[in-house]
């Protein structure tokens, strides 16, 4: 089967030239003299190379290549260029081009870069082949300690419903793996899975990359974009860190909600969208209420229910399991063949307070496996760690037998009287804070 190349050349004769060349080596060459004629390829057909010359007459290379790249254009993308323009050529390497060639073109060279491109593409795209499976293979792992497994009792309950979900955990425990599973549990299963940073989200970004933008509606606009709702129209928005949206786009994603319309930045028509939200954050969004950061509206939207997920701390029994996991991952990435952590090294781990999570855990095991010899993590090749351990930290506040109502006064007065915030103190959840506070007749 033929493999495609769009070839945007405005010399005729020499764009000719390439066509004849590319076609007497079994390639399939469409040849276009202009920008916009090459967007119009891009956005119908799909080429496994793009060669472009800088200088064209309605724009150049670096436009069309930014283009590519908003498309999502995987192909590589070469920049033919004259002398006196090598170093603009060097910078769309730098933005995304595979590589250059200064005109007159040297078929042989022009030969050997294209294979080299191709090969480069075809390692590339196994290698996030290979990511995708090991993320696939880390979100697979389950813990079977009793308050994750109420987490999973949750997900079941919640999934098949079209409810909004917050999730709320700290940061490094997993909430993208929970929300994953809501998505994969629910009936939008089969359709597209977006995650957000929004924390990534600038003020005057955010409406873009949320809802799309038209050509030409700001200055970098070069070409229509759509976004995150309508790429994943009957499927799932996961907006991570939801907590560090911008107060002004939060009032636009609540019409969008409520809706279920966005309109695209430059566009006076609306587009209808059919999405299902999931967000997570490690915030209290109660107490950005009550400074203003946060809209009380949006927050009852998107928590139609609320599920948290506890910190490695209150999960003693999984971390052997999460912790031989991440050997397996750490052994392949360092090219390592530890099969074994012993008791001691386990029991290390199991008494550390673990701010991080699984995060942190993750980062300990690839570090020790880096370390350890003879087939075996021990607990000289784990770091001295910073923190005290949840048995020796004087400031822990967990709820223990007796005294309970004296714990919990103690700790909504440490907390000023935030119950979110009490309840992580004392580690549990607010829903059995509220049950012991009504339990012992304290206000609540």
């Amino acid at each position: 089967m033929s493999r495609r190349i769009l070839i945007v050349e405005d010399d005729a004769a020499f764009g000719t030239m390439l066509r004849t060349w590319f076609a007497k080596n079994d390639w399939e060459p469409v040849l276009v003299s202009k920008v916009s004629s090459a967007e119009k390829e891009i956005d119908n057909n799909q080429f496994d190379l793009i060669i472009s010359d800088l200088r064209l007459p309605d724009g150049d290379g670096i436009m069309l290549l930014t283009y590519s790249k908003e498309k999502k254009i995987t192909s590589p993308f070469i920049i033919m260029t004259g002398y006196a323009d090598v170093q603009t050529a060097v910078n769309a390497m730098k933005l995304g081009a595979y590589d250059y060639l200064k005109k007159p073109i040297n078929p042989v060279l022009l030969q050997q870069k294209i294979e080299m491109a191709l090969k480069t593409e075809k390692k590339e795209s196994a290698a996030k082949s290979k990511k995708s499976s090991d993320k696939k293979d880390y979100n697979m792992v389950k813990g079977k300690s009793a308050v994750i497994q109420r987490v999973y009792t949750h997900v079941a309950l919640v999934a098949p419903t079209k409810m909004s979900v917050l999730i709320l955990g700290e940061s490094g425990t997993g909430k993208e793996y929970i929300a994953r599973m809501i998505h994969e549990q629910s009936k939008r299963s089969d359709k597209p899975y977006i995650a957000v940073d929004c924390g990534s989200l600038s003020k005057e970004l955010a409406p873009s990359e949320l809802f799309g933008h038209l050509k030409g509606s700001f200055t970098s606009a070069i070409g229509d974009k759509k976004g995150v709702f309508e790429e994943a129209k009957g499927g799932t928005v996961f907006l991570d860190e939801v907590g560090n949206l911008p107060y002004d786009v939060q009032k636009q994603l609540l019409r969008a909600l409520q809706e279920q319309k966005v309109r695209p930045v430059g566009s006076a028509q609306d587009i209808n969208v059919d999405v299902r939200i999931i967000a997570a954050t490690n915030e209290d969004l109660l107490s950005a209420i009550e400074n203003g950061e946060f809209r009380q509206d949006l927050y009852h939207r998107i928590n139609e229910f609320s599920i948290e997920v506890p910190p490695l701390r209150d999960r003693i029994d999984d971390i052997e399991e999460f912790a031989y996991h991440f050997l397996k991952l750490a052994n392949e990435e360092l090219d390592k063949n530890i099969n074994h952590i012993t008791i001691d090294a386990l029991e290390l781990l199991r008494r550390q307070r673990w701010s991080g999570n699984l995060r942190e855990l993750r980062n300990v095991i690839r570090r020790a496996a880096l370390f350890a010899e003879n087939h075996e993590i021990t607990v000289d090749n784990l770091p001295v760690f910073a923190t005290p351990t949840v048995k020796e930290e004087p400031d822990d506040m967990a709820l223990r037998p007796g005294n309970e109502k004296e714990q919990i006064a103690a700790a909504l007065n440490k907390a000023r009287g935030n119950k979110t915030i009490a309840a992580r103190l004392l580690q549990i959840d607010r829903k059995t804070l509220y049950n012991k506070m009504h339990l012992y007749g304290m206000d609540l």
